[in-house]
């Protein structure tokens, strides 16, 4: 496999050519409502977003997930979305400005990853961390599904630069549409 080239990120307009972080801006919920809806009964910012259907409001928070590369140095980092329930995201909320908040919580993987068939969500623990960075996500050991496999067992150096490579190229033709 060819070295990943150089880009641009999107944040910060700098070019790059370390691993970038293979990060989503919105949970798929959100993202599998209609344009319409998405305005009208979805908020999204860079690190919450709430649904409001008639009869419950959806809430989830931006975290982050550390894959283990077996065969190299540097390890693949994930930026996901999870839901969480009303007293858990309240809390999060409440001491989102806080940097010496510390908790965990039962959220479950709201992104569906390429390369994984996400028919049913998988259940994770989000830890807080202090100094105000975005909480880590480790999904559950015991539950059975490839994503949580490889999490555990780790992945090849091979197989996190495909993955880059395809987000790279996903993020290249929404900028040409």
């Amino acid at each position: 496999m060819p070295a990943l080239p150089k880009y641009t990120c999107t944040c910060c307009g700098k070019e790059h050519t370390e691993w970038p972080a293979l990060a989503y801006s919105s949970p798929a919920n959100y993202n599998n409502l209609p344009e319409e809806e998405q305005q009208s009964i979805g908020t999204l910012t860079g690190d919450f977003c709430t649904i409001k259907h008639p009869d419950q409001t959806d809430k989830f928070i931006r975290c982050t997930l550390t894959q283990k590369v077996i065969d190299h140095c540097e390890d693949l980092e994930y930026g996901l979305w999870v839901s969480l329930s009303d007293k858990s995201y309240q809390d999060y909320s409440a001491n989102y400005n806080n940097e010496n908040h510390e908790a965990k919580y039962f959220g479950w993987l709201c992104n569906d990853l390429p390369d994984y068939d996400f028919e049913d969500s998988i259940p994770t623990t989000v830890f807080t961390r202090t100094g105000n960075q975005r909480p880590e996500i480790v999904p559950f050991e015991d539950f059975d599904h490839p994503f949580v496999k490889d999490y555990y067992n780790g992945i090849t150096k091979v197989e996190a630069e495909r993955r880059i490579q395809n987000m790279l190229e996903v993020i290249e033709q929404g900028h040409k549409s």
